[in-house]
């Protein structure tokens, strides 16, 4: 075919760059680029053997390991489609799996060999399937079959550019997730738009420790293999447990490419004392994204603080704005440029939609992050409810895109689901935000934004009041409105759940002065604040806080105690 496909790019970067490897620290291994052509090739012909055809849908539960990327390629070449599944063993995600399942027609899933031990789970918690362990997949075509002679090859020539290749569910952290359907040129075309906007070559070191079956730790490790670029993929926990030793590796590795959401950042800054900082050589580190969940000023100026002494230079710092439904990247500031921030109004961002500049020290002044403006082959509007672009600057409304990187919709195009476009053909985000001077603000998400008693209020605004007091676990929080009848009488109000792990006898006094912030902050007087234990907020995958879901579980609570 003419037009490139995933597989054919692969095997195109192996011709200038087949030694360069993807190092994968847990598992003490590295595949080359040249293996991972080379015996994605035979596992094609494996999975083809086990009746794997061409438009299949095929799950894929693996952890960040070599298993994860062969059979991703392998199934490139048969012209099948990827379904990255996470994994967890609590009841609510293992019937949300099989609500994905459901929802994409997937017959087959294929488990990866560090999951081996979960197979007779894996089987019991997704009747009706298929379940395929890498022993059975991984074997190379080397140990022939009844359906394939030894060391036959799929090279997938005959695959087209336009055919489906990753179904990517969305995170749900407002709604129940979503299969976005993504093609070959999809994908290609985002990967050309990351490259072209951080410069990428082959001279750089990229390292990930996001999950493979987000999207951010996806198509971030694809752009870096594809441009022949040496990747280290850690295990999500090697960071989340040890941010400071994570970064010890990183520094001392030289790498110069990383993505991480806002809160790794705060994970970084917590674990490493400011008297050990300047111990770290963060000189070399080119490109720092942030996205994934909303941007914090004071995350970001905590960061350049206490890093400075380690050379970390703040126009390394890449505030960027992306999402599922645009494979990934959607706005990228210029490089070697330090982040920007917009101080506005608080009340009329969020009464009247307008961006109202004031100075930081104003009274109610928010500080809103730049994320750039559209990457190569990107257009974007911010448009009002009924789609119709906005005029002028500063106004907020929701983005829409179109380029060649957004999906042509989910996956039950005919049936239950929504599709996201416009009725002229732009994508609906579903996010809230403004431009000024040629640079996207985000503001929040339309279905959050919070109404009490007729004024509005968006959730981060209560959130961010109270998120920097330091008896806020890792600044975990969450904010919504609780509307209950009881008896004759409806009664509303704002809820805050903040995380601590300070003692039950302190709650009082903690709840009180969060109280206080918020009301300093915002004059909000109608406000429950709940304390949680750490680490029990409902969170994402991704690791992005439930809003929704914690909302109804308080609802729940509510009921049952009669309240």
């Amino acid at each position: 075919m003419d037009e490139p496909t995933l597989h054919s790019s692969l095997d195109k970067v192996v011709a200038d760059h087949g030694e360069v490897t993807v190092d994968f620290p847990a598992e003490r291994t590295a595949l080359s680029l040249h293996d991972l052509s080379t015996r994605s090739r035979r596992i094609a012909a494996r999975l083809r053997e086990l009746g794997i055809r061409e438009g299949d849908r095929v799950g894929a539960l693996s952890t960040n390991e070599p298993d994860f990327l062969l059979l991703f390629f392998a199934l490139s070449r048969l012209g099948a489609c990827v379904c990255p599944l996470p994994m967890n063993t609590r009841e609510a995600d293992t019937a949300k799996l099989v609500g994905v399942l459901d929802d994409a027609g997937i017959k087959d899933v294929l488990v990866s060999g560090r999951l081996a031990p979960m197979l007779p789970f894996i089987e019991e918690a997704v009747p009706g399937r298929r379940v395929l362990s890498a022993a059975e997949t991984l074997t190379d075509g080397t140990g022939g079959g009844d359906g394939e002679a030894a060391g036959a090859e799929v090279d997938g020539v005959e695959v087209d550019a336009d055919r489906e290749i990753v179904l990517q569910y969305t995170s749900g952290s407002t709604s129940y997730p979503k299969g976005v359907r993504l093609t070959h040129a999809n994908v290609l075309a985002c990967l050309r738009a990351i490259r072209d906007g951080i410069r990428l070559t082959p001279a750089d070191r990229n390292s990930s420790w996001l999950p493979l079956f987000h999207d951010m730790g996806l198509f971030g490790t694809l752009t870096g293999i594809l441009t022949g670029v040496p990747c280290t993929i850690w295990r999500p926990s090697a960071f989340v447990k040890d941010p400071a030793g994570w970064l010890r590796q990183f520094a001392d590795g030289g790498y110069t490419i990383s993505p991480m959401p806002n809160f790794a950042y705060d994970y970084l800054v917590d674990a490493v004392p400011a008297e050990e900082a300047a111990s770290y050589d963060l000189s070399r580190w080119r490109v720092a994204f942030n996205g994934a969940e909303p941007i914090a000023v004071d995350s970001l100026e905590a960061f350049f603080r206490r890093f400075a002494p380690a050379g970390f230079d703040p126009r390394t710092m890449l505030t960027v704005y992306g999402l599922a439904e645009a494979t990934l990247a959607v706005t990228f500031p210029p490089l070697e440029r330090e982040p920007r921030w917009d101080w506005v109004d608080r009340a009329a961002l969020a009464e009247r939609g307008a961006a109202v500049p004031v100075e930081r020290t104003a009274p109610g002044a928010r500080g809103v992050v730049g994320v750039g403006s559209p990457v190569l082959g990107m257009r974007l509007r911010v448009a009002d409810a009924e789609g119709r672009a906005v005029a002028g600057e500063r106004v907020v409304g929701e983005v829409q895109l179109r380029g060649p990187s957004v999906t042509q919709g989910y996956v039950d195009d005919a049936g239950t689901l929504a599709q996201p476009f416009t009725a002229d053909g732009w994508l609906r985000t579903g996010d809230l935000g403004y431009l000024a001077e040629g640079e996207l603000y985000i503001t929040g998400r339309g279905k959050e934004m919070l109404i009490l008693r007729g004024t509005n209020f968006y959730p981060d605004d209560v959130e961010s009041a109270v998120r920097a007091d330091e008896a806020v676990h890792r600044r975990r929080c969450v904010a919504f409105v609780h509307q209950a009848d009881t008896g004759d009488r409806h009664d509303e109000y704002m809820v805050l759940v903040a995380e601590t792990s300070r003692p039950e006898a302190e709650h009082p006094e903690l709840a009180a002065r969060l109280r206080h912030r918020v009301r300093s902050a915002l004059g909000l007087d109608e406000l429950r604040v709940v304390l949680a234990a750490p680490d029990s907020l409902p969170r994402t995958t991704s690791g992005k806080l439930q809003r929704l879901t914690a909302k109804r579980a308080f609802a729940d609570d509510q009921a049952e105690r009669g309240n």
